[in-house]
């Protein structure tokens, strides 16, 4: 791997700066000039440099990659970190690589992303409601990112949350490195965890309160939709589906009437929790209940209205992977 000769920043970077961000937009610009890890850095200009067969005639991104969705989402889902010649590829979170394509087919199929399929930036991809982020920005070598390079990363995600944090309701948490790298996170903005701290497992709920204003944050834990992962069918199509889909009702997107999933609409899928709202989607709606604005900026198209029924999440672990 051959090291950078550009300057590199002092590790105290995300700490310096990321507080003083006023908007989602201005984090995400500060973001992606970020250098503070030079282990990173080499590995994520490296493979800009060298490149797979398939994408020799890209120009890669090859700086750390923000999230993306609205600054208004009630739902996040938080990932690992970029993939080499995936988000660091294409400059988009999830983007270009296998896990992002089972992310965004189950995010389309619960009719929370206007297409199913995520190529490169300025694709038409839209998400509604929905943020996506990560704890490490920067594609690390072998997908693994050091618990320093976790920790430096850390200022980033506290202050995209603290930015989300007035509509935020849930979290869908893929996989045990997002996991291990929320809690500290949401420890420390004020929400309280239980103690013992809950361990991760595909299906793992927890509700979370916070100190301050007694608002309640859900988290669902779900296998990461990784490559290997998928294809020993550790997590399913189903499985992500799921989560993603629990993590949504959570939020306030989906109303889950079970007469609605039973009845379905127009040949829609029919399996429970879809029904209606999985032919809306498939019509290019969004199927969220925000009377004020009747407009989803993802989509271009006038909102159908639906009720909202609450859930109640206690803890609940399963399996660790």
């Amino acid at each position: 791997m051959r090291t950078n000769r550009r300057t590199t920043q002092k590790p105290d970077f995300p700490a310096r700066t990321a507080p003083r961000t006023g908007s989602l937009d201005e984090l995400d610009a500060v973001i992606a000039t970020c250098r503070a890890c030079p282990r990173l850095v080499a590995w994520r200009e490296e493979a800009a440099r060298v490149k797979r067969r398939a994408f020799r005639d890209w120009e890669y991104w090859a700086r750390p990659v923000p999230g993306f969705g609205p600054s208004d989402a009630p739902l996040t889902v938080v990932g690992l970190a970029p993939a080499a010649h995936g988000g660091n590829r294409t400059g988009r979170i999830f983007t270009g690589d296998p896990s992002g394509d089972a992310l965004y087919a189950a995010l389309y199929d619960i009719g929370l992303a206007s297409q199913p399929t995520a190529t490169h930036r300025g694709d038409g991809l839209g998400l509604c409601r929905v943020r996506i982020t990560v704890p490490v920005h920067c594609a690390p070598p072998d997908n693994r990112p050091t618990t320093t390079e976790r920790d430096t990363c850390r200022p980033w995600l506290a202050r995209e949350l603290e930015l989300l944090r007035p509509t935020l309701r849930a979290i869908v948490v893929l996989g045990a490195f997002a996991w291990q790298a929320l809690l500290p996170v949401l420890a420390e903005a004020g929400w309280q965890t239980p103690r013992p701290r809950p361990a991760f497992g595909h299906g793992a709920e927890v509700m979370l309160t916070h100190a301050g204003d007694g608002r309640p944050l859900h988290l669902i834990g779900g296998y990461h939709p990784s490559q290997r992962n998928m294809s020993t069918r550790t997590l399913t199509p189903a499985m992500l589906r799921d989560v993603l889909r629990r993590g949504a009702e959570a939020g306030g997107l989906l109303a889950l009437d079970p007469q609605v999933a039973a009845d379905g609409a127009g040949g829609a899928r029919t399996e429970p929790g879809y029904g209606r709202l999985g032919a809306r989607a498939r019509r290019g709606r969004c199927p969220l209940p925000r009377e004020e604005d009747a407009h989803c900026p993802a989509f271009g198209v006038r909102r159908s209205a639906f009720g909202v029924r609450g859930s109640g999440f206690g803890v609940r672990s399963s399996v660790r992977r």
